[in-house]
């Protein structure tokens, strides 16, 4: 039987979109620490409070660009959104004092909050049905080629030319994936078509796409059901932000002297080897399954990370092995969680709520992060990081306990499709 074709010419302007909007994200995720340190002299205990304001923004927004792109045309809102995160990086450039860097970023934060909502469902959006796991699966493997390339050479860049340059690549990098985001050509979603249509002529809306008239309530924005599930994320993504943000400085305190932006390519090598039978397995109905045992290899990874600094003392060379282990381990477990996570909130949500359900996704995903970063300066600044990623092992833990006991059974007795 013939499949259903996933690569389009809006699906690949999609990926391409996608991929550079998150390799401009990347470039500076590395050496903004170091930008703040020697730029503006920023304490250590206040490094993940001022990086965390990003994630703070983007989850403020989150919630309610779901629900306005779930309301109105997609596409429009998600270019305005794209529009104003290349905009961000000249902002960077200009920023004379820590106060308008840090509303900067908190703006660039909300841009980016709305356009990854805008980004995923679109995709969704366009992508046959038949093959979401896979689509998502692709999609995704873009993020993840983004960070294997973005810290990779924002680090090198940091080591030969200024912050201006940096800053100035960025902005162009994300200026032609705003042309490919253009490029797209969205299909509406037949329950927002026949509601506009409904609208305009002033005939009734059928029962199953009219809502009672009430106040704004809090399901207009959350997916409810998605909450559980949204709790075990959270949870996952705390020590997922203090890695992404902190793991250069964390290889510099323990004496790795190893190039440290290879630890984003391999864990993205990891992630793009596990996604690509990942999403095959989640259009085959395996959703839990993967969640389940992707939690394994994350869990062992990052008490492995923790226990580096011991190691170090003893046998660098081990340590080192073990540090570039530890990434390849974390993309396979991600990898296999990724589109599976994504694919559970879809099948939790009617057709009208797609974008409330990827920002729902995204925002459990955010949140987590933002605590990362946030108590990652604070624990590393009393113990020093080791401490941070054996504490993340617990969380894992936890996570996945929850996941089994409690988020499996809840899906299957809501999931839609």
């Amino acid at each position: 039987m013939k499949r259903d074709k996933l690569f389009t010419r809006s699906y690949i302007c999609i990926l391409a979109a996608n991929f550079l909007l998150f390799f401009g994200f990347w470039l500076l995720i590395p050496i903004l620490p170091f930008y703040l340190q020697e730029n503006y002299h920023c304490p250590e205990a206040m490094l993940g409070l001022i990086l965390s304001c990003y994630t703070v923004s983007g989850l403020c927004i989150r919630p309610f660009s779901g629900f306005l792109m779930d309301k109105f045309p997609r596409k429009p809102i998600y270019i305005l959104c794209y529009f104003t995160c290349v905009c961000m990086f000249l902002g960077y450039m200009l920023a004379a004092t820590l106060a308008w860097f840090v509303l900067l970023r908190a703006l660039h934060g909300v841009a980016f909050g709305s356009v990854t909502v805008g980004g995923n469902t679109l995709c969704v959006d366009i992508m046959p049905s038949s093959r979401r796991g896979e689509g998502l699966g692709y999609y995704g493997l873009t993020n993840n080629t983004a960070m294997a390339l973005g810290p990779m050479t924002g680090l090198f860049m940091h080591s030969h030319i200024s912050y201006t340059g940096i800053f100035l690549t960025a902005m162009i990098v994300s200026l032609c994936g705003l042309m490919c985001a253009c490029a797209v050509k969205a299909r509406m979603p037949e329950s927002m078509r026949k509601r506009m249509e409904a609208e305009k002529s002033g005939a009734p809306l059928p029962e199953s796409m009219s809502a009672p008239k009430r106040k704004v309530s809090l399901d207009r924005f959350i997916l409810l059901k998605g909450i559980p599930v949204s709790i075990s994320l959270l949870l996952l993504s705390i020590p997922y932000g203090a890695t992404t943000n902190f793991v250069a400085m964390y290889a510099g305190e323990i004496h790795i002297t190893a190039p440290s932006g290879f630890f984003f390519t391999l864990m993205a090598i990891g992630m793009g080897v596990s996604r690509l039978f990942a999403g095959r397995l989640v259009d085959k109905g395996y959703i839990t399954q993967c969640i389940h045992y992707g939690y394994y290899p994350v869990i062992v990874a990052f008490f492995c990370l923790g226990s580096c600094r011991f190691m170090a003392m003893a046998d660098m060379p081990l340590a080192t092995a073990v540090f570039f282990t530890v990434p390849v381990m974390l993309g396979i477990g991600f990898g296999v969680m990724f589109p599976a996570m994504n694919s559970l909130y879809v099948n939790l949500a009617p057709n009208n709520q797609r974008a409330t359900a990827t920002s729902t996704y995204l925002t459990a995903w955010d949140v987590g992060i933002g605590i990362g970063i946030l108590s990652s300066g604070f624990i590393a600044h009393a113990f020093t990081f080791y401490m941070v990623y054996l504490s993340g092992a617990v969380l894992c833990v936890i996570s996945m306990v929850f996941f089994v006991k409690k988020v499996t059974p809840h899906y299957n007795m809501n999931k839609l499709r």
